[in-house]
């Protein structure tokens, strides 16, 4: 006879509850955020980007593995993290949009310059980043991550790229990889990252839609921009912005 609604020997319900557990520490869900997105990792990346300590950091690994949501293999003296399941990228983002989303309608939290747009090394992070990956994946245009292989490889659609500015022929990745997801510290979602990351923000500010300050990490949305970008980017609202920074 199947046991009752809150039975915790059902196995859906055990592994729901489980994940949840691991998912509750901010540690935890962060690194697996990485790990889907980005791809494999060693134990010092983690604790490195985390901020960590690699003791630390070994232990909260160690919970994933038990737990089943991580593998492990070892290069060498190194062990190379990756996400157990490639499914598991879309419970994580589910979830970011769902808190994305919630974040959004409480009163009394004005949108900043880093919930818009700014760089993140050579290319746009920020909601700007996030929406460009977005549009990418959604075209066809970009193979989303599946945390497996931290390089990403164009789809079908591709020549959406062209729609945003960028001419796939003049882009130059024998010296790095062509995309890559980069997890945006600010919405827990990819942005774009590679030289088709550099690509899509020179394009950007080529055209006017953006501009980049000087010194700075900060990008602002040209009115050409506000009025432009929406169009190619659905999920893009530069409306949202504060007044200073818009």
């Amino acid at each position: 006879m199947r046991g009752g609604w809150v039975d915790a020997r059902e196995p859906v319900l055990a592994s729901v509850v489980s994940l949840a557990r691991e998912l509750a520490d901010p540690v935890r869900l962060t690194a697996l955020q990485l790990l889907s997105a980005e791809g494999p990792h060693t134990l010092s990346q983690l604790a490195d980007v985390l901020g960590v300590s690699a003791p630390r950091m070994s232990n909260h690994l160690a919970r994933l593995r038990a737990a089943g949501l991580v593998a492990v293999e070892h290069t060498g003296r190194h062990a190379v993290y990756q996400v157990a399941s490639p499914g598991l990228a879309d419970v994580l983002t589910a979830l970011a949009r769902y808190a994305h989303a919630d974040l959004a309608v409480r009163p009394g939290r004005p949108a900043t310059a880093d919930d818009i747009a700014h760089t993140c090394y050579d290319h746009a992070a920020g909601l700007l980043g996030v929406a460009v990956f977005g549009a990418l994946v959604e075209r066809g245009a970009l193979r989303p991550p599946d945390g497996r292989d931290s390089a990403l490889t164009l789809g079908a659609g591709a020549g959406f790229l062209a729609d945003l500015g960028v001419d796939l022929d003049a882009v130059d990745a024998r010296r790095r990889k062509l995309a890559t997801a980069c997890l945006d510290r600010v919405h827990r979602l990819p942005h774009l990252g590679g030289v088709l990351g550099k690509a899509v923000l020179d394009a950007f500010v080529a055209r006017g839609l953006i501009e980049a300050r000087e010194g700075t990490r900060e990008l602002t949305v040209t009115s050409h921009g506000a009025a432009v970008l929406p169009a190619l980017l659905p999920a893009f609202t530069p409306g949202t912005a504060p007044a200073n920074s818009s």
